[in-house]
């Protein structure tokens, strides 16, 4: 047998360990917003990963966006150094999960095996992924003992929130300097075939527009701003929308739909605040005097991040010529400039022979249509050898009913674990 038939049969025989490591994991509930039982999944992890022998930190974020008393920024950066000199990979997976949401026929956290499948929030984005790397890790280690250089596994806080409290915090404090770390992969479900070089640049803005309070009776001694931001959306509707539709990038991005650049209007609000759930009452009869909307733009990496703003800006101010009393703000609340790893990276051609080798398919080489961690290893760390690859479809994310397929996530953490005999050996 060779070394890597040898792997195959060391992650079959972990099979079951496999299932149990996600089912765990599923059921800590890590929903972010607000972000809660960081500290219980990354103490799991301690456990997990000091019995098999890496050196583990916990590293709280604080000061970050997010982290507070009440809901602490944990994370865990566990390290295993080979018995000699070499390079460094890095598997960052985050640890947090989205709301559940409404239309689950299973326990969102109850980790059900059915049909070859794993149930639950999270499973596929991304604790299926984290899982894979760490039997494969695992794994490797059984039958490689005395391997070159080191292998780090990390769960980070908040990447569903912009990872601000994980990864962009731990870049911040060097854990992915180039001298440290030398290849990173990210097990995000981008389906166990492809390598997704990167991701779609975004910038999220509020806009608020203003009025004048008044009677509800007689709005007309008032200035509704709601209807200065339905002139807004008209706007965008009648011109923006179809611009960029028009706009087209060269970079692999998956779905099809997403390589055009798109917005979304992520929430809108206007007038008085909603009243806690228990309230009776019937709101005041007032002219709402200001509207507030968060609008998430996905730009491509052939547009300029300048542009992309003055888009919004030269909407505005159309319809300001149109309405006397117009009169609005826009606030910038979070910018990432798009990013793409080369197809020659030695991580990417590195996953890609391990793909070929357990799939027997060539990889197919995908960018995200979202923003992932990706960004804050690139702008931050300064490290470019960086790609995500990982089990789970990327269509599951976030909806009800979401799962992991087991042959998934044994044949990805084969891929992985190939990938360290190539690398580390």
């Amino acid at each position: 047998m060779t070394l890597k038939d040898t792997l195959t049969a060391e992650i079959e025989a972990r099979r079951d360990d496999l299932i149990a490591l996600c089912q765990d994991l599923i059921r800590i509930p890590t929903l972010n917003p607000p972000g809660e039982n960081y500290r219980e999944i990354c103490d799991y992890l301690d456990r997990r990963l000091l019995k098999s022998g890496f050196h583990t930190e916990l590293v709280r974020a604080e000061g970050a966006k997010g982290d507070s008393a009440k809901y602490p920024r944990w994370n865990i950066v566990a390290r295993r150094e080979g018995t000699r000199p070499g390079e460094c990979v890095h598997f960052n997976s985050h640890i947090d999960v989205v709301e559940v949401g409404r239309g689950w026929t299973t326990d969102p956290f109850g980790g059900e095996v059915k049909d070859g499948k794993i149930y639950g929030r999270g499973t596929c984005d991304m604790k299926g992924g984290l899982a894979a790397s760490i039997v494969a890790a695992e794994a490797f280690i059984a039958i490689c003992p005395d391997f070159a250089g080191a292998i780090e596994i990390s769960g980070t806080a908040d990447e569903e929130s912009g990872g601000f409290g994980g990864v962009a915090y731990l870049a911040e404090k060097g854990y992915f300097d180039p001298a440290r770390v030398q290849h990173v992969i990210i097990p995000e479900p981008l389906n166990k075939d492809r390598i997704c070089l990167g991701h779609r640049g975004v910038w999220w803005a509020e806009i608020e527009t203003y009025g004048e309070i008044a009677h509800g009776s007689m709005p007309f001694l008032g200035d509704c701003a709601v209807r200065h931001m339905g002139a807004v959306m008209q706007e965008m509707e009648d011109t923006l929308f179809p611009a960029l539709a028009q706009k087209r990038t060269d970079m692999p991005v998956v779905p099809e739909g997403a390589r055009q650049s798109t917005l979304n209007i992520n929430s809108i609000h206007g007038g008085e605040a909603e009243q806690d759930a228990d309230y009776t009452g019937l709101p005041s009869p007032c002219v709402p005097d200001s509207c507030r909307m968060v609008i998430d733009r996905r730009f491509l990496i052939e547009e300029d991040i300048d542009e992309v703003q003055e888009e919004i800006h030269a909407i505005l101010r159309a319809v300001k010529e149109r309405r006397a009393t117009f009169s609005y703000d826009v606030r910038e609340l979070q910018r990432v400039l798009p990013t793409m790893t080369e197809k020659s990276a030695p991580v990417v051609q590195t996953v890609a022979r391990a793909i070929t080798d357990v799939l027997g398919t060539d990889p197919q080489y995908v960018v995200s249509p979202g923003t992932y961690d990706q960004k804050h290893i690139d702008r931050i760390g300064r490290l470019k050898n960086c790609i995500a690859y990982g089990p789970g479809i990327l269509d599951l994310a976030h909806k009800p009913d979401e799962y992991v397929g087991i042959d998934d996530m044994v044949d990805s953490a084969r891929v992985m674990g190939n990938s360290l005999i190539d690398l580390l050996t």
